[in-house]
């Protein structure tokens, strides 16, 4: 999906906008901290989504760009079957890698970038994972995973790796608060 910049060779200096729009842990959309539910706005805002060459994240509204304040990661992916998809409606592409964090939270790297698992698919996506033997994961090595980073644990074929949540906007070159 290609965000469409053309109002901004009109209105080439219009004032960029912080601190209005964020995106939460489920990927919904939240104005001034409330959550959006008109559809069309939703759908709007989705189109419009992208990012700019220093890893901040922003909506294009027109001339305008509405900078997007990250919960976690700039994508949250759902299960969709056997796939999984944005929370614009993208598919996320081949799977990459998968990391454990601290907290537990299962993050993606996939064709389309780094992103959070909603949690409402955690569980269902940590009972399929097994051990070398191919037995399913215990909690205990997952806890040994996200405690101390060793464990063999995979889901399908791809291991679980541990990261910390602090090196993750690094590491994927994303900017969750952008600030003038």
């Amino acid at each position: 999906m290609a965000v469409d910049l053309s109002a901004i060779a009109k209105w080439p200096n219009v004032p960029a906008c912080y601190d209005w729009l964020s995106l939460d842990r489920r990927g919904d959309w939240r104005l001034q901290g409330e959550r959006v539910t008109h559809r069309g706005l939703i759908e709007f805002i989705n189109r419009q989504y992208g990012c700019d060459e220093s890893g901040c994240w922003f909506l294009q509204n027109g001339p305008q760009r509405v900078f997007v304040a990250l919960a976690y990661t700039p994508w949250v992916f759902r299960r969709d079957g056997d796939a999984f998809v944005s929370h614009t409606g993208e598919a996320a592409g081949q799977i990459k890698a998968i990391y454990l964090d601290e907290e537990g939270s299962i993050l993606l790297e996939t064709s389309l970038g780094i992103g959070l698992l909603d949690d409402r698919d955690l569980a269902q996506f940590l009972a399929e994972c097994h051990d070398s033997d191919a037995r399913p994961a215990s909690d205990d090595a997952l806890a040994s995973l996200m405690e101390t980073g060793i464990g063999d644990i995979r889901w399908q074929n791809l291991p679980l790796q541990s990261i910390a949540t602090v090196n993750t906007k690094k590491r994927f070159n994303f900017n969750p608060r952008p600030q003038p």
